[in-house]
């Protein structure tokens, strides 16, 4: 996997660097493994959380918030994207 990552990003950089555009691409990157985080994180989360409520339907308020909270992290890069470009 690292293999391919170092080819990718070794074949992009030269023509990211002729064009100017290396802010837009690690802009990119970071909003992109935020999402990947947020994702990975909502996966086991939203699991426990749908099983808590199958058992108690009080925990639905607490699942929800626990579910959305990791989204705020790319809300979060977002905001710092539009604020660096």
């Amino acid at each position: 996997m690292f293999d391919i990552a170092t080819t990718l990003l070794g074949s992009i950089a030269p023509v990211l660097q002729a064009t100017g555009n290396v802010g837009t691409f690690g802009a990119a990157i970071a909003v992109g493994l935020a999402a990947l985080g947020a994702g990975i994180a909502e996966r086991g989360i939203g699991a426990a959380a749908v099983g808590a409520v199958a058992e108690d339907d009080d925990m639905f308020g607490r699942g929800l918030i626990f579910t959305v909270l990791p989204e705020t992290l790319v809300i979060l890069a977002l905001v710092v994207v539009f604020l660096t470009l």
